[in-house]
């Protein structure tokens, strides 16, 4: 069903909440600490409801989840960097930049194979949305902050292969609740590299001095530890409606209705720390939102069509209807 991309609203939605939450747990906790309880907390929720809905964790598919916990985390890591070393419009923009290179590379990927079934409408949709996440942020990267800006454009590309794994993951039958789980598995492993890491450099200049987690490592109050919470819960929710969305729906379409993300924590930054939105803010938001619902109805309506003219094709009965997931990758 087309409109099954409609999940990434929610997800988008629900990661702008997952968004504050971290931001308010960043005074309280290090970058590494927040990944480390993050994946967690999702790997707890997650084993419940597996466990109660007689799921299992087995699977053949071992490496493809590790590819794309290691390529999410990366990404996620290479993000938090940026942000530390540039504005933050300038880090959200360069991130926002995924859904550009999952089009980018479906074009890439037709190409190679032959295939003419590049839907030039949906990138140029997406492109459109970016022209408002612009609008929207403004970003500006001066000539000392170069390496931030090659740390949040690379952290783009990789989330879109991210993403693009996630599909892969989708298509070969994995559930949602065994995509989630595996990387927030991987979460986990890679905040606790983070805190060791920090914990072994700290050491640094001092050789008498042996690797202790006391610095890096936090004491917890029941503020901080009702955000972590947020932040695990939000996290596994919108991971689940992330991964149904790119699985069930049309993949430049998912990734499109991305750029709203952007316009939930704004809204947020609204409500929560005062921030004022003037012409170019919602003329940024009005095009984003435009943009989504344009590509979304567009693709129901074609894929409508398509069916329809499947259906009554009567020289090729065994043909299937035409799948949106069929035309990609």
């Amino acid at each position: 069903m087309p409109l099954q991309s409609l999940w990434m609203l929610f997800a988008t939605f629900v990661f702008a909440i997952m968004a504050v939450a971290v931001k308010l747990a960043s005074n309280l906790y290090s970058t590494s600490e927040i990944v480390m309880y993050r994946g967690l907390i999702s790997v707890i929720v997650m084993f419940v409801l597996i466990r109660f809905q007689g799921g299992t964790l087995k699977t053949v598919l071992g490496w493809h989840h590790a590819w794309r916990g290691v390529v999410g985390v990366t990404a996620l890591w290479l993000w938090f960097s940026a942000i530390a070393l540039l504005p933050l419009a300038t880090a959200m923009t360069l991130n926002y930049m995924s859904p550009i290179w999952i089009a980018a590379i479906l074009f890439a990927a037709g190409w190679w194979q032959g295939k003419n079934r590049f839907e030039w409408s949906l990138a140029a949709a997406v492109a459109l949305s970016f022209v408002g996440v612009i609008c929207l942020l403004r970003p500006s990267i001066h000539s000392n902050q170069w390496l931030g800006g090659m740390l949040g454009l690379v952290s783009g590309v990789l989330t879109a292969l991210a993403y693009i794994q996630v599909r892969k993951l989708s298509q070969m039958g994995e559930p949602e609740y065994r995509v989630v789980f595996y990387f927030s598995l991987t979460n986990i492993v890679a905040g606790l590299l983070g805190i060791f890491a920090t914990a072994l450099l700290s050491t640094i200049g001092a050789p008498s001095a042996t690797p202790s987690l006391q610095p890096v490592l936090h004491s917890h109050s029941a503020y901080g530890l009702a955000l972590l919470l947020g932040i695990g819960v939000s996290a596994t929710v919108a991971q689940l409606a992330m991964t149904r969305a790119y699985r069930l729906g049309k993949m430049l379409i998912t990734a499109n209705l991305q750029y709203t993300g952007i316009v939930f924590s704004s809204f947020w930054g609204v409500l929560i720390w005062g921030d004022i939105l003037d012409g170019f803010s919602w003329a940024g938001i009005a095009i984003i939102l435009a943009s989504g619902i344009v590509a979304t109805f567009y693709n129901s309506r074609k894929t409508a069509e398509s069916k329809s003219s499947a259906n009554g094709n009567k020289l090729n009965k065994a043909m299937p209807p035409t799948d949106p997931i069929t035309t990609e990758l």
